[in-house]
């Protein structure tokens, strides 16, 4: 718990408070809606910010680094943007507003703003924990988004894009989302913005059910001003597979927290991260899982490269059940340090309450290889392309672990990109 007793409250904290204030009669709700909105609001103006010396935000003083927060600012829509793949579907949020989705066979699609009038999704707005600074916000704030169910057995053969596109200003959006038994899918959940000031958060809820397997991708490209606070669940059924990329490559102040639950036997968590940190932006990954039962199996590899004075952290809990005998639950965070002002923090952590298990974590940070560097040089290759190589070569490996080659192909553009400005 954040309590911070007969202190001033930071700009930040007030604008929060304040914006709340200004737009609560305009946010959709039903009387329990708007109730809860109201406790969670009054949770953030007690509690205020988490500091340092709350542990899970210990790497990422939020009362210190958030100085500011814009207004929202109802000019700030955009139209869809093209889907990242071709061929892939494309449900669209754009300031907060929920603009169009697909037509899927087997797909149902409800925008989140129907579910708050009718006051159907009142559970989904608890509040997780004393420090879920995330929730608090974004169940004051969130206006619309996508509630997304999947049938029983369906093979989606394209992605499903679920497009969130903040230019500036502040958006609060979330996205459940619900897989029936035996699905086959992948989703790309894509946080874009502009260059103007930006507050968003995002929340997306999965459900996995027995025996699907899904690939999920968050891939974030926020302006160089733009602050986001994104929050992803799942729950995994019997013999479910979740294999989630994490991809940030932009944005001044990002936290993305991952919460996982392997409820079922024989369940499989996946997550891979890549974090291209550059300028003086900040980026958190921190991620919670727990082992609950038996047979249960989880990797996760993250994968940073840090430039100018960027700070970068990753945080990975694993909590293993006492009756969640025969879990192999593995991690591994590599990081690439190009800069002497560049910063990473790294902290696994295992907590195991059973005696019949296989786990383990490590970290790890260097800087580019000097012999590979003059290999590459010595054959002509111009120092910023043999820096550009080695790096891309550092993360392609995580990439390219996807089975979908358009998609390999899009986040390595996505890579490229970014290596065209910060080396």
């Amino acid at each position: 718990m954040n309590v911070h007793t007969g202190r001033q409250p930071t700009p930040a904290e007030s604008a929060l408070v304040d914006g709340f204030v200004d737009r609560m009669g305009e946010l959709p709700g039903d009387g329990e809606i708007a109730s809860a909105r109201d406790n969670a609001i009054e949770a953030l103006k007690t509690q205020g910010l988490p500091s340092r010396r709350v542990e899970a935000w210990h790497y990422t003083d939020l009362r210190t680094l958030l100085r500011s927060v814009p207004a929202y600012d109802g000019t700030a829509g955009t139209n869809a943007l093209p889907a990242i793949i071709a061929g892939s579907a494309v449900a669209t949020v754009s300031n907060g507003v929920a603009l169009t989705s697909p037509r899927l066979e087997g797909v149902g699609f409800t925008k989140f703003s129907e579910k708050l009038a009718d006051g159907s999704v009142i559970r989904q707005l608890a509040i997780r924990d004393g420090d879920d600074t995330i929730g608090q916000i974004n169940a004051a704030y969130v206006t619309d988004g996508w509630a997304v169910t999947f049938a029983d057995g369906l093979e989606l053969e394209a992605p499903l894009e679920l497009q969130n596109a903040q230019l500036r200003g502040q958006g609060h959006v979330r996205f459940p989302v619900k897989f029936g038994k035996g699905v086959m899918a992948t989703v790309i959940e894509r946080q874009t913005g502009g260059e103007g000031e930006g507050f968003s958060t995002s929340v997306s809820n999965v459900t996995i059910a027995d025996g699907a397997e899904i690939t999920w991708i968050i891939l974030r490209e926020q302006g160089v001003e733009a602050t986001q606070l994104a929050q992803f669940t799942a729950t995994l059924g019997i013999n479910a597979k979740l294999t989630l990329y994490v991809v940030n490559a932009g944005g001044k102040l990002i936290r993305q927290e991952v919460h996982v639950l392997a409820k079922g036997e024989g369940s499989n968590f996946q997550l891979r991260g890549v974090n291209l940190l550059g300028g003086d932006s900040h980026t958190d990954v921190t991620m919670t899982l727990g082992h609950l039962v038996e047979n249960t199996t989880s990797l996760q590899i993250v994968r940073n490269v840090v430039t100018d004075q960027a700070r970068g952290v990753f945080q990975g809990q694993i909590k293993v059940n006492k009756i969640a005998q025969k879990t192999d639950a593995r991690m591994a965070c590599n990081t690439l340090l190009l800069s002497d002002d560049g910063e990473f923090d790294a902290k696994p952590e295992l907590e195991i309450f059973a005696d019949d298990v296989a786990c383990g974590h490590g970290a790890t940070v260097t800087e580019i290889d000097g012999n590979h560097l003059f290999y590459l040089r010595a054959r002509g290759i111009p120092e910023n392309e043999a820096r550009g190589l080695l790096i891309k070569a550092f993360v392609a490996e995580i990439v390219e672990e996807l089975e979908n080659e358009p998609l390999v192909e899009a986040l390595e553009a996505i890579l490229d990109k970014w290596l065209a400005v910060h080396v």
